[in-house]
C-alpha cells in the first residue's frame, strides 16, 4: 500500500509539472472511454456465453423447462447478495444521480464489479431486463474512483462520470452521438462547449474499443429501405400518442409492482413470488425471455413467427389478428416482467426492455393500419423502429436521445422526420401525465434531483450541514433573568438564544431585543424567568426532511434572519440567512464556472 501511494504521489507531481488541467481531463476522458468500452464488452460477452450454454446445451432442448432458468438466475443473485456483497442491488441511474447531487460524485467502488456479476446472472439466465444499466453503473463507479485517486474536483468528477456513462452507451449501441446526448439529457449537465469535448473523446474511444473486440457487428441488422412519405404523417402522430400512453403505463406498472413487492419484508419471499411469476409469464410469452434483441431484429426483418417463438397459440398464427394480439401482449407484459425481475432481486436496466416494448407496439400499430380494411399501407419495419424511439422519449423524458439513438443504429437519418414527430408527441404526452420518470421519482422525493433549472440544481448540491451554526448559548425556561444575563448573554456574541429543556428538546427562542429594555433592571433579576420573554420562532428547519430548497422557501416566507434546526427531535443549531445566501452564491459560481 505505501508503494502504491508513493507511485500515485509521484504521478501527480509529474502531472502538475507537465500537464495542464484541461489536457489532463482530456487524457482521463480518453482512458475512461476505453475502460467503459472494456466493461461493456466484458458484461456482454459473459452474458452471451451463459446464454449460449443454455441455447446449445441440453437444458433448452427440453423446451418445456426453459422458463425455470430465470428463477435459477435470481436464486444465484440472491445467494451472492446475501453471502458476498451483503448489500441489495441498486438501480444504476438513480444511484449515479444521487451520487452526483448528494455525495460529490463519489460512488462506492464495489459498484465497479458487483454489477458485472449480478447482471449476467440475471440476464444470462433469462431475466427480462437489460445490460445497459449495470454497464453504466460499473463504468461510472470506475470513473468516480479513478477521479478520486488522481484528486479531481467535484465538478470535473461529475463530468467524467457522464463520460463513463456515455462511453458505456456508445460501446453497446455503437452510437456516440446518442451517448453524448443521453449524458446531457438524463444527468442534466450544465455544459459549455469546452466541457463537451471530453464527452466526445470518451464516446469515440469507447466505440473504437467495441469495434476492436466485437468487429463491425451491430445490434440491429437492418437498413432503411422505405423512405418517409408525407401521407404517413398522421399515422406517425398516432404512433406518438400510442407510445406516450404506453410510456405512462410503463412507469405506473413499475411504481405499482415495486410498491407491491416492497410490502414483502423478506428477500426470500420476493424471490419466490417474483421467480414464479416470471416463469409463468415466460411459459405463455417466450419473447419475454432475456433482453429481447433477437425479438426486435426478427420484427424489423418481418419474421413475426420467429419473433413470437413457440407459444400455446402456434396453431392459430395464420390469423394476423392473433399475431397482433400476441404482439400487443408483449407490449403489455414486458413492463410487468421487467419490473418483477427487479422486484425479485435481479439486476439490470430499463432501457433495452423499453426498446423491446416500443418495437412491439410500433409493429402492432403498423399491422392494424395495414389490415384494418381501409386500404392504407405503411412500413412495419419503420414503425417498429420509430415505436422504440417513441417509448424511449416518453419513459426517459429524453426525446433527443431517442431520436439520435434510433437514427444511428439504423445507419442513417432517412427516418429523422418521423422520429421527431413520434418522439416529441410521446414526450409531450408523458410529461403532461407524469412529472417524474422511473429514474427521478425517488430522488425528487428526497430532494436529491439535479435538473436543467440552475437555481434548483444549486440548492440540491448544497448541504444543510455546511450552513448550520452551533455557537449559540442554550437557555432553560426556568432560568431567572439574572442567570440568563450572567450565564447566557455575557458569554455569547450572538443576539439570539435557543431555549431547551433538560433533554435538549427545543421549546422556543429569545432575542436580545426582547430583553434589552429590562436587562439593567435589577429588581427583575430574580422575579422573572426565561419563559417570560420566550417566543416561538417563525419557522423551524427539520434536519431529516427539509431539503435546501424548502429551507430557502422557509426563509422567504418567514422573513427571518435565523431559523432553528431540529435533528432527531432535539435542538441542533441555527441557520442564518446571510450564511445561507453566501453558501448559495459560492455554489452557484462553482456550478456555472
Amino acid at each position: 500500500m505505501p508503494t502504491k501511494s508513493k507511485f500515485i504521489k509521484r504521478l501527480l507531481i509529474w502531472r502538475y509539472k507537465y500537464i495542464s488541467e484541461k489536457n489532463f481531463v482530456f487524457l482521463l476522458s480518453l482512458i475512461i472511454g476505453l475502460l467503459s468500452g472494456l466493461i461493456s464488452v466484458f458484461i456482454k460477452n459473459i452474458t452471451f456465453t451463459i446464454e449460449a450454454i443454455f441455447e446449445k446445451g441440453i437444458i433448452l432442448s427440453q423446451n418445456s423447462i426453459y422458463f425455470i432458468l430465470p428463477i435459477v438466475g435470481l436464486l444465484l443473485v440472491y445467494l451472492f447478495v446475501k453471502y458476498i456483497s451483503k448489500k441489495p442491488s441498486t438501480h444504476a441511474i438513480p444511484t449515479i444521480l444521487f451520487a452526483l447531487s448528494k455525495r460529490d460524485g463519489i460512488i462506492n467502488k464495489k459498484n465497479i464489479y458487483f454489477p458485472l456479476i449480478t447482471a449476467p446472472l440475471t440476464v444470462g439466465f433469462g431475466g427480462s431486463v437489460g445490460l445497459l444499466g449495470p454497464a453504466i453503473l460499473s463504468a461510472s463507479a470506475m470513473s468516480s474512483n479513478l477521479s478520486r485517486l488522481v484528486h479531481i474536483d467535484r465538478k470535473t468528477r461529475s463530468l467524467l462520470i457522464a463520460c463513463a456513462s456515455a462511453g458505456a452507451i456508445a460501446s453497446i449501441f455503437k452510437s456516440p452521438i446518442a451517448a453524448i446526448i443521453f449524458a446531457i439529457e438524463v444527468f442534466s449537465l450544465d455544459l459549455t462547449f469546452a466541457s463537451l469535448l471530453p464527452l466526445l473523446i470518451a464516446s469515440v474511444s469507447s466505440v473504437i474499443t467495441s469495434y476492436f473486440f466485437l468487429g463491425d457487428s451491430v445490434l440491429f441488422d437492418f437498413t432503411v429501405t422505405d423512405k418517409f412519405a408525407i401521407k404517413d404523417t398522421l399515422f406517425y402522430i398516432l404512433l406518438g400518442i400510442g407510445t406516450g400512453i404506453a410510456s405512462i403505463y410503463f412507469s405506473k406498472i413499475y411504481f405499482g409492482i415495486t410498491s407491491l413487492f416492497n410490502k414483502l419484508k423478506s428477500a426470500r419471499h420476493r424471490l419466490i413470488i417474483g421467480g414464479l411469476s416470471i416463469g409463468a409469464m415466460l411459459f405463455f410469452i417466450p419473447p419475454l425471455y432475456g433482453e429481447g434483441f433477437g425479438f426486435i431484429n426478427n420484427l424489423m426483418l418481418g419474421n413475426d413467427i420467429e419473433a413470437l417463438g413457440n407459444t400455446p397459440f402456434d396453431s392459430h398464427l395464420d390469423n394476423i389478428w392473433i399475431v397482433i394480439g400476441l404482439l400487443f401482449g408483449i407490449t403489455i407484459f414486458k413492463a410487468i416482467a421487467m419490473t418483477t425481475t427487479f422486484a425479485a432481486g435481479g439486476t439490470g436496466g430499463i432501457i433495452i426492455p423499453t426498446l423491446v416494448m416500443g418495437s412491439a407496439l410500433g409493429n402492432v400499430v403498423a399491422k392494424v393500419i395495414n389490415h384494418c380494411g381501409l386500404g392504407f399501407s405503411v412500413s412495419e419495419a419503420n414503425f417498429t423502429l420509430i415505436g422504440m424511439a417513441g417509448l424511449i422519449a416518453g419513459v426517459l423524458h429524453a426525446p433527443l436521445t431517442a431520436i439520435f439513438l434510433i437514427a444511428e443504429i439504423t445507419g442513417g437519418y432517412e427516418l429523422f422526420v418521423p422520429l421527431m414527430i413520434t418522439a416529441s408527441m410521446s414526450f409531450i404526452i408523458n410529461k403532461n401525465g407524469l412529472d417524474h420518470t422511473i429514474y427521478t421519482k425517488e430522488l425528487l422525493e428526497k430532494g436529491a434531483l439535479l435538473t436543467q433549472n440552475k437555481d434548483k440544481s444549486v440548492l440540491t448540491l448544497m448541504k444543510l450541514d455546511s450552513v448550520i451554526e452551533q455557537n449559540f448559548v442554550a437557555l432553560h425556561p426556568d432560568m431567572t433573568l439574572g442567570d440568563m444575563l450572567k450565564n447566557g448573554v455575557s458569554k455569547s456574541n450572538r443576539n439570539l438564544f435557543p431555549v431547551t429543556d433538560e433533554y435538549r428538546n427545543f421549546i422556543g427562542i429569545i432575542l436580545l431585543d426582547d430583553i434589552r429594555s429590562v436587562m439593567f433592571d435589577q429588581a427583575l433579576y430574580n422575579s422573572t424567568t426565561v419563559q417570560t420573554f420566550m417566543q416561538k420562532p417563525p419557522e423551524i428547519i427539520y434536519y431529516e426532511s427539509d431539503s435546501m430548497e424548502k429551507v430557502m422557501k422557509k426563509f422567504q416566507t418567514s422573513r427571518a434572519w435565523n431559523l432553528p434546526v431540529i435533528k432527531d427531535n432535539k435542538y441542533y443549531g441555527f441557520v442564518s440567512k446571510s450564511k445561507l445566501l453566501t453558501a448559495y452564491r459560492r455554489e452557484l459560481i462553482n456550478f456555472t464556472s
